[in-house]
């Protein structure tokens, strides 16, 4: 779980960014104690130095496209490798199945 000062900080930074102002580790420790938060004196300078080249509007999009899966692997030539892929994946599942059967649960 993050601490105080770092979601301090993250929210400076979303702040920051929101009214398209740069990020600096100065304006970071500005919005901190203008909220009477106190962090670390090497949190706002962390933060923006992490976030320098970065446009964190692009990073809050790419997080919400959903990110990756993977993609499919492409279908082999004749059909002959896509069947054992298949049989791959079917054994996965049978896996998952049987844990669950076996009265292991995370909330028991």
């Amino acid at each position: 779980m993050a601490s105080n000062d770092e979601l301090a900080c993250v929210y400076a930074a979303l702040i920051l960014a929101d009214d398209k102002v740069a990020i600096t580790g100065d304006k970071i420790t500005t919005l901190t104690k203008a909220a009477n938060v106190s962090v670390e004196s090497y949190w706002p300078d962390l933060f923006a130095s992490a976030l320098a080249d970065k446009d964190i509007n692009d990073l809050l999009l790419a997080v919400s496209a959903g990110g990756g899966g993977g993609g499919a692997a492409a279908p082999a030539a004749g059909g002959e490798a896509a069947a054992p892929a298949a049989e791959a994946a079917k054994e996965e599942e049978e896996e998952e199945e049987s844990d669950e059967e076996m009265g292991f649960d995370l909330f028991d």
